[in-house]
């Protein structure tokens, strides 16, 4: 992996941990969701994003791309691949933000100069940060970085991951981490490694492994119909997460939506949205139900 890469910063999050929260995505992944809402997340390299729409064809990016990479046409701008460094430029200049790049380097005290002066809204909220991505245990080095310097400072600490990672590094995040917003997809392996281009094993023993450490941990899963909202997937979900060592955990079930069919026609990717649909209210309530059944507290949202 090279250098960490920070897609976003989001601040005032009420939605990822208690209170209001800043959350630092970091980008590159590796695992590949067919229904990724972040496709900017998953290759650990900067991209460059353009929405054709918005594109009013003044050519000010083409005089000042210095490696002549950029082409006005008709249709909008072409970028060659093999010219394009990269560099920024042509976003630099646009008008419109009709060109924008995905992936900064920031440091750690530029991170965490962001994050101090969130501060107020943490000590009002119970709030703190969300480590998210793309996956942020795959940036490991600059995550405890920047999870020994939270803890120094006293902010609470928490960490969305999909646990595809070796034991000893979520084990050593876990020792500075207060919170885990822990992703589970399905418990079908194979059908996971279908959906996802990869096993699930890693994922499940880590999850477990966690639980028997005593970490506080929040289980998400995002219902995807068709895909892993049928019965029995949520049966064996269910069972699997009630026995595990601990308190009972909490569930968030997030329905998936298309809102990322855009970031991915930005990317110039193109992704099979017609296979992926949205889970029913009747799903999502036979869902919370069957949770209720095996004592686990599930909401939709979170």
């Amino acid at each position: 992996m090279p250098e960490s890469l920070i897609f976003d910063i989001k601040r005032y999050a009420i939605n990822d941990g208690p209170g209001i929260r800043v959350v630092i995505f970091f980008k590159g992944c590796n695992l590949f969701c067919a229904w990724c809402h972040n496709p900017e997340s998953i290759s650990s390299k900067i991209e460059k994003m353009y929405a054709p729409a918005r594109c009013i064809k003044c050519g000010t990016c083409v005089e000042a791309c210095p490696e002549n990479a950029i082409t006005l046409t008709p249709e909008g701008i072409i970028t060659d691949p093999d010219l394009c460094k990269m560099c920024g430029k042509c976003a630099e200049v646009c008008p419109t933000k009709a060109i924008e790049m995905s992936g900064k380097v920031i440091s750690v005290d530029e991170i965490m100069d962001i994050i101090e002066k969130e501060r107020i809204f943490f000590d009002q909220s119970g709030g703190g940060v969300t480590f998210s991505g793309g996956e942020p245990l795959v940036h490991t080095k600059m995550l405890i970085r920047l999870l020994d310097e939270c803890g120094k400072r006293g902010i609470h600490r928490a960490v969305d991951t999909a646990g595809n990672v070796n034991t000893e590094t979520i084990l050593d995040v876990a020792k500075r981490t207060d919170l885990f917003l822990y992703d589970l997809k399905m418990m079908d392996s194979d059908l996971h490694r279908e959906w996802i281009n990869s096993g699930n094993e890693k994922i499940l023993h880590n999850l477990t492994v966690l639980a028997e450490a005593g970490k506080h941990i929040i289980i998400r899963i995002p219902l995807i119909g068709g895909v892993n909202d049928t019965d029995e997937n949520i049966e064996h979900t269910a069972k699997f997460i009630s026995e595990l060592a601990g308190e009972k955990k909490l569930v968030h079930l997030l329905p998936y939506h298309a809102i990322a069919e855009n970031k991915y026609m930005k990317l110039g990717k193109s992704d099979d949205f017609e296979k992926l649909k949205e889970p029913d209210k009747e799903t999502l309530e036979r869902a919370i139900a069957k949770f209720g059944e095996y004592g686990i507290l599930a909401s939709v949202g979170g």
